[in-house]
């Protein structure tokens, strides 16, 4: 288990030498790493191009939540000291119950959440199973056999694991259905691509929410700092690094619509083309946060300064409320689409063109990708990617999903605590 002193001692290390960008990082250095290929489960756009509101609105509240249990664990692991400013643990946000009330009713991909999905085995002789990819947490949990919630989920089963050894304590996140996913720790081999650890910690979950019941992956493998962890246990990546079986304290993600990947110990130069240009991780907080970013909208600036999380477990962007709203004005014809979940509609004939910087390149988000369908069949007006609320992150801290992440080859480091970019190929 890691030291709460220790780790926020190294936290504010981070945030004491973090500089604005750093390309000293020479991205030609040949690096033998393994490539996972992966793939998108789901989308928040029909198949017939009109926005499915339901299911964003089920993302949304998944996303709050998740990230809610990300404070709750930092609190518990380090100390409110590491929060950002502004941050707060919010209360368990709820699908909105019109909504729930359709839960029941056999609806196609109701619970097909974006997600980024690859192959892992745990155990010795191997357990296959399909998790999602995701930054913006810290742990490994996967159904265990016994669980009788679990759908048709594969399941691990610790008694076949000549490695599987059982822990104390207890597992537990609370999801936007009033339920909860809870399980019990075991340690174990885990291996990723050719990338193997031993006596990794995860939850092997006995109670699933319904939220999980029919998602296509069986479980989650967080990327994020220990930090989050709810187990209190570093995290596989982190694990891979003490342990020496990465290559490289670096991995690396492409994600687009075929070709996917999650790559493991450096990164994949067949995917990308120039230099990297890395930020250095700005907060104590646990999560990939890089600080100085701005976004353009039309070429112009219209917000700077703030933080953001690059968060590959969600698809959307998502701006404190105040913030949205000034991006949104500066979009001609926009207005609110969805209040209680921060969405807003613009004219489908005029995408905006948006872009990021963090103080070097700018970085610019695709029509497609800003666009989240029409807000109905024949509709003039189209939902737009960034939404806006309070996640408790922070008063000036903005998330961005895939959104973000499908326009650039993203580069996480753990050997120099920075979060990269380059152009892709």
């Amino acid at each position: 288990m890691f030291c709460k002193a220790t780790l926020l001692a190294v936290a504010l290390a981070l945030v004491a030498t973090a500089s604005p960008v750093n390309t000293d990082f020479d991205p030609a250095t040949p690096v033998t790493g393994v490539r996972i290929p992966i793939q998108k489960r789901g989308s928040l756009t029909n198949t017939d191009g009109t926005f499915n509101h339901d299911r964003t609105t089920r993302q949304i509240v998944k996303l709050k939540n998740k990230h809610r249990q990300n404070l709750i664990n930092l609190e518990k692991n380090v100390g409110r000291s590491a929060f950002s400013e502004g941050a707060e643990i919010k209360p368990l946000a709820t699908v909105p119950a019109a909504l729930e009330k359709r839960a029941g009713v056999a609806l196609t991909d109701q619970n097909g959440d974006v997600e980024w999905t690859g192959k892992i085995t745990i155990g010795s002789p191997a357990q296959s199973f399909v998790v999602d990819f995701d930054t913006g947490s810290s742990d490994l949990w996967v159904p265990l056999s016994s669980c009788t919630t679990c759908g048709s989920h594969a399941k691990y089963n610790p008694s076949k694991s000549s490695q599987s050894s059982k822990k104390s304590g207890t597992f537990s996140i609370s999801y936007g259905d009033k339920s909860t996913a809870s399980g019990t720790p075991y340690t174990d081999t885990v291996t990723v691509g050719g990338v193997s650890v031993t006596g990794q910690y995860l939850a092997a979950v006995t109670k699933e929410s319904s939220e999980f019941q029919t998602d296509p992956p069986d479980g989650l493998l967080g990327l994020a700092f220990p930090a989050i962890s709810n187990l209190g246990h570093d995290p596989f990546f982190f694990t891979a690094v003490d342990q020496g079986t990465a290559s490289k304290g670096v991995f690396s993600f492409k994600l687009d619509q075929t070709g996917s990947e999650l790559y493991i110990g450096g990164t994949n130069s067949a995917h990308y083309t120039g230099a990297i240009e890395y930020h250095d991780v700005s907060s104590s907080s646990g999560f990939w946060q890089i600080s100085g970013a701005s976004v353009l909208v039309g070429g112009k600036k219209v917000a700077s300064g703030f933080d953001t999380i690059i968060d590959s477990g969600t698809t959307l962007m998502y701006a404190p409320a105040s913030a949205a709203k000034t991006f949104w004005a500066s979009v001609k014809g926009s207005k609110v689409y969805d209040s209680s979940q921060g969405l807003y509609e613009f004219p489908c004939s005029s995408v905006p063109t948006v872009a990021f910087t963090w103080g070097g390149k700018t970085w610019s988000i695709s029509a497609d990708d800003m666009n989240l369908g029409q807000v109905s069949s024949g509709s003039s007006m189209c939902v737009g990617a960034l939404s806006g609320g309070d996640l408790g992150l922070g008063s000036n801290v903005w998330l961005l999903g895939d959104t973000l992440m499908k326009n650039v080859y993203t580069v996480f480091s753990v050997d120099d605590n920075a979060v990269g970019f380059a152009q892709l190929k």
